[in-house]
């Protein structure tokens, strides 16, 4: 079993929270962070094996076994 370091966003939307994986954009929700959290868990075990068996796992390998990663506010303007 190979285990990888994956990054959680997880913020409140009404009365959910939402989780997301920003690596690989796989999302999910639950009614606490911890709940979202563990959904998301499930959510990226399911889209790593599916990639698995259908041979694209190799594609995210650099995803996957990036040794460093940064996260960063990002305040940006909409006209």
């Amino acid at each position: 079993m190979t285990r990888y370091q994956l990054t959680a966003t997880i913020w409140r939307e009404g009365d959910q929270y939402v989780s997301r994986c920003p690596e690989l954009g796989v999302a999910s929700a639950g009614d606490t962070a911890e709940e979202a959290l563990e959904a998301l868990r499930e959510a990226v075990e399911l889209y790593l094996e599916n990639a698995r068996e259908l041979g694209m796992l190799g594609d995210l390998e650099a995803t996957l076994t990036a040794p460093r990663r940064f996260s960063a506010p990002l305040e940006v303007s909409v006209s």
